[in-house]
């Protein structure tokens, strides 16, 4: 199954190789935007960063420029106003990168409009707005033969009498839509363990106009989650195979990874290549699957197309997608990287400590278990000695609130 536009798209002309590297403009994100401003300012590229006004990222010394998104405004909405008018002509002609799923939408929706004066990738819209459709991108992989958890499409209450008779507890709750559900209750997704919960959780979200659907859960504890990586460019060529598994998140089961490591894993870069090519997508890609230790089965969780979190642990492996990308784009050489650093880890220490406490109250690791774990040099989100503001304003924040 594939999705092909319909409407022929229009493009700015990339500059020759011999022309001085034309800007970033990175809408969206904080650690990965973050890891993205420190890359590529660090080879003489100008990253202007279209964050929110809370984004660490917009303190680092390797932003050129930073248009801070005020909190109280749509992203979409202040970008269009601000990249289609003309306070941007001085950015025209730079590479626009999507960090958030905002900005996958903002971009998919205007992508003609933007292509007449920016550099874009080798996305197709439809597609990027399939993928930001939680369970669009579930019946996607079921058409191409990629194993996914048992889901159900609920729009109204009346749809629980014929799903809870199918359902084993506990069950997901999950948005068609992560990032309007996360604006509402800054949840990425309900869990019920009981009908009664299935029936209010339901209720809570669809009274708030957030569409969802059930989702079975796959069991097992987070380090059974890995991810692929890749970039398909226009002459459907993959320019990088990357995979990383992950060891904690937090809050347990539903938060975001705070402990990654790199490990290449073969059966993880089959199905994510199977997937990307049965669509027939291009530009980047990040699917994420999970062991299902009832059958031994990898299954699909949900897919990003865009940079994530884990950023600054592909860079810092010798991964730097970022500047793959910047290149393919621009129509620069792009350097062929078939091997990158294993076993090195990404942790968010808070978010971490914070998942060991809830293990420990579960009986699931003790102190001295997550003391040995965190026994590696450790890659961090924000921190870095020759740009400490980042993390310096990411702590004051994380304490404030």
């Amino acid at each position: 199954m594939k999705i092909c536009s319909k409407q022929k798209q229009k493009t700015f002309v990339a500059p020759s190789p011999e022309a001085l590297n034309p800007p970033i403009i990175v809408l969206g994100g904080t650690a990965n935007a973050l890891s993205i401003a420190r890359s590529m300012g660090r080879a003489g590229v100008d990253v202007v960063l279209a964050v929110s006004e809370k984004s660490p990222a917009r303190y680092s010394r390797y932003a050129k420029a930073v248009v801070p998104v005020p909190t109280n405004v749509h992203p979409g909405e202040f970008w269009y106003e601000w990249l289609l008018s003309e306070r941007a002509v001085r950015w025209h002609g730079s590479v626009i990168f999507a960090c958030s799923d905002e900005a996958v939408e903002f971009l998919a929706q205007h992508r003609y409009e933007l292509a007449e004066h920016f550099l874009l990738d080798d996305s197709v819209p439809e597609l990027q707005l399939a993928l930001l459709n939680k369970q669009r991108t579930l019946e996607m992989a079921r058409e191409v033969g990629v194993p996914t958890p048992n889901f159900w499409r609920v729009e109204h209450l009346d749809d629980l009498d014929r799903v809870r008779k199918q359902v084993s507890y506990p069950v997901i709750i999950k948005p068609i839509h992560s990032h309007l559900f996360h604006q509402v209750f800054g949840l990425k997704l309900f869990y019920a363990f009981r009908e009664d919960e299935l029936i209010s959780l339901t209720h809570h979200a669809l009274s708030h106009r957030v569409e969802v659907m059930i989702m079975e859960w796959v069991p097992g504890p987070d380090h059974l989650l890995g991810s692929y990586y890749t970039y398909i460019d226009r002459e459907s060529r993959a320019l990088f195979h990357y995979t990383k598994k992950v060891i904690r998140r937090f809050p347990i089961n539903q938060g975001l990874a705070c402990y990654h490591y790199t490990e290449w894993d073969d059966e993880i870069a089959e199905w994510g290549q199977k997937f990307f090519q049965g669509i027939g997508f291009h530009g980047l890609g990040n699917i994420e699957f999970k062991r299902d230790p009832r059958d031994g089965q990898l299954k699909i969780i949900e897919c990003n197309p865009r940079f994530t979190a884990a950023q600054e642990l592909l860079t810092r492996s010798g991964m730097d997608i970022a500047k793959i990308i910047y290149r393919a784009i621009v129509g620069k050489p792009v350097p062929r990287i078939e091997t990158y650093r294993q076993k090195l880890h990404l942790w968010y220490p808070v978010r971490d400590f914070r998942a060991f406490l809830e293990l420990r109250r579960r009986g699931e690791l003790t102190f001295t278990e997550w003391l040995k774990s965190i026994r590696h040099f450790q890659v961090f989100p924000y921190f870095r000695w020759d740009d400490p503001m980042p993390s310096i304003c990411e702590l004051i924040r994380g304490i404030i609130e």
